[in-house]
This record gives structure tokens, C-alpha cells and sequence, in this order.
């Protein structure tokens, strides 16, 4: 297990993996930024934002798509500037006051999705909606509605099965739908796993080669993997109390890097914020970037 960098993130998210160039990158929400982290030079740089940035994904025409505080955007990560360019997409048309995206990904078609919450989490408003987005349909009606942090969206690696949680400490629970990879509908939600039966809370996830469902355990420090049955057969423990997502990376997909965050991490956590990387043996599947 080993620390990227130096830097610490308030609430680091997000982690993506770009084969072709050999970087990660991952956001910092609060702090609106987008940090990108050369694996072969060990070069880390970053680039600020306008708005809070909460996901990302590769787009395949190059740069990134985001979900931010007032809908989805396009955005390029100029070499020759610190400041990130983004073209607005799409937005809800909910009023976002007071509100933001979070978790996202693309399904293994391509179609970015992600959902949004209310900004106070304190709160423990049911406001947030899971939303699709292509550039061929735009941004669909609400897809799941009543979410409070909406969070840990995944793909079977088939693209079959669909899985999303709500992190917040009133639900911890994870979700799982059939999923019309034709269509890009998902539907028979059920509980796929009550969080409240195992340590922390649900918050960002990977899927490995062998369909098994990984999640970061806000709070407890620990990565956990459920079987496509939802049963825990493995966690793993983590030196840091807050992680927050983690992704699958490395020329053989082995490498899982884990971002946590510091804002409200216990004291004495020496690590909180930081960036890690460790192998869990077993290989993951690559991200589909955004497909027009």
C-alpha cells in the first residue's frame, strides 16, 4: 500500500484511470479542483474549477465529462493554464439551488449517469435524483428519485445489473436493478446490501473481473467486496477512517487507487485526504469513457 503524492484532499472523489496516457485522475469537490497524477514521472498537477466538480469520466473525443453543482459539462484540463475549461451539457429541470451532483460513471455503453444532492447532507433531505446523460438524448427525466446521497454506482461487468447507494447515515444501503443495456433502463430495485449490518457507510465503488461489487466504507476504514449474491466475503482494512471511492488502474487493472477525505475525519488521522494505491489481487474492469 503506498501514498500518491503529497497532497490532501478535503473531499477527494472520483478516481479515473486513462490507459492510453498512463494518468489517474480524481476531484477534490470542495475545494474545486481536478487533480491528475502522472504514474511513470510520479508528476501530480492540478487544475481549479468554477464550480465544485463531484464525478468525472473519460470522454473518447478527449477531456472529461463532469457532473458539478449545475448540471453536466464538458471539460478540458489545458496544459498551459491552471484553471479547468468547461462547456455546459445539460442540467435538471428541478432548480438546483442548493444543490449538486455527486457520484457518477459511465454504464458500459457509455451513457454518463449520475445523481444529485442536496448540499447540506446534515440535513438528511430526500431531494436527490439519479439522471442518464448522452449527447444523442440529452439528460433524461429523473431515474430514481427520494435519494438523500446518492452514491456507488456500478456495472456488472455484462452490464446487466445495475448498483447505486444511498450514503447517508438514515439509509446506508446499496441497491441493485436489472439493467437494459439496450435501452439504458434500469428496473426491480431491490436491496442488494444493508450496510447497517456491516461496518461504515456505502460510499464510492469498483467492480472486479469477477463481477464482485467493491465499496468504500466511509468511517470505518475499510474496502469491502460483495459477491454478485450480496454476501461479504472479504474486507480489507485501510490506514485512513474516510475513503471515499476507488478504481481499478494499471496496465494489467490490478492496482486499485483509493481516495478518502479529511472534512470531519477523526483526530489523529495522519492520513486523511490522501491518495492511495495497493493491490487486492484480483483485477478490475476498465471504465468505458463517454460515448457520444
Amino acid at each position: 500500500m503506498e501514498r500518491v503524492g503529497a497532497m490532501t484532499c478535503a473531499v477527494g472523489e472520483s478516481p479515473v484511470w486513462c490507459a492510453r496516457s498512463g494518468f489517474w485522475y480524481w476531484v477534490d469537490i470542495t475545494a474545486r479542483s481536478i487533480w491528475r497524477f502522472d504514474q511513470s514521472s510520479g508528476r501530480a498537477r492540478t487544475w481549479a474549477s468554477t464550480e465544485m466538480v463531484a464525478c468525472i469520466a473519460l470522454d473518447e473525443q478527449g477531456g472529461l465529462v463532469a457532473g458539478m453543482e449545475s448540471g453536466i459539462f464538458a471539460v478540458r484540463l489545458p496544459e498551459e493554464a491552471n484553471t479547468a475549461i468547461a462547456e455546459w451539457l445539460a442540467a435538471p429541470s428541478a432548480d438546483m439551488a442548493g444543490m449538486r451532483f455527486n457520484d457518477g460513471r459511465c454504464d458500459r455503453q457509455g451513457r454518463f449517469w449520475s445523481g444529485t444532492m442536496f448540499l447540506d447532507p446534515a440535513q438528511g433531505r430526500a431531494d436527490g435524483s439519479l439522471y442518464r446523460y448522452s449527447r444523442a438524448e440529452g439528460l433524461s427525466a429523473p431515474v430514481v428519485s427520494g435519494l438523500v446521497v446518492q452514491n456507488g454506482l456500478a456495472w456488472s461487468p455484462d452490464g446487466r445489473t445495475m448498483y447505486l447507494s444511498d450514503s447517508h447515515v438514515s439509509r446506508q444501503l446499496i441497491w441493485a436493478f436489472d439493467y437494459d443495456t439496450d435501452t439504458g433502463t434500469p428496473s426491480g430495485q431491490r436491496v442488494f446490501v444493508d450496510m447497517r449490518q456491516h461496518p461504515g457507510r456505502p460510499d464510492g465503488a469498483a467492480i472486479d473481473v469477477d463481477g464482485c461489487y467493491w465499496i468504500c466504507a466511509n468511517d470505518a476504514g475499510q474496502l469491502h467486496r460483495f459477491t454478485p449474491q450480496g454476501k461479504l466475503d472479504r474486507s480489507v482494512n485501510l490506514p485512513l477512517a474516510k475513503p471515499s471511492m476507488c478504481s481499478f488502474s494499471g496496465a494489467d487493472m490490478r492496482t486499485v487507487l483509493v481516495t478518502s477525505i479529511s472534512a470531519g475525519a477523526p483526530e489523529g488521522d495522519h492520513l486523511a485526504g490522501a491518495v492511495l494505491t495497493l493491490d487486492l489481487g484480483v483485477a478490475g474492469m476498465a471504465e468505458r469513457p463517454f460515448a457520444p
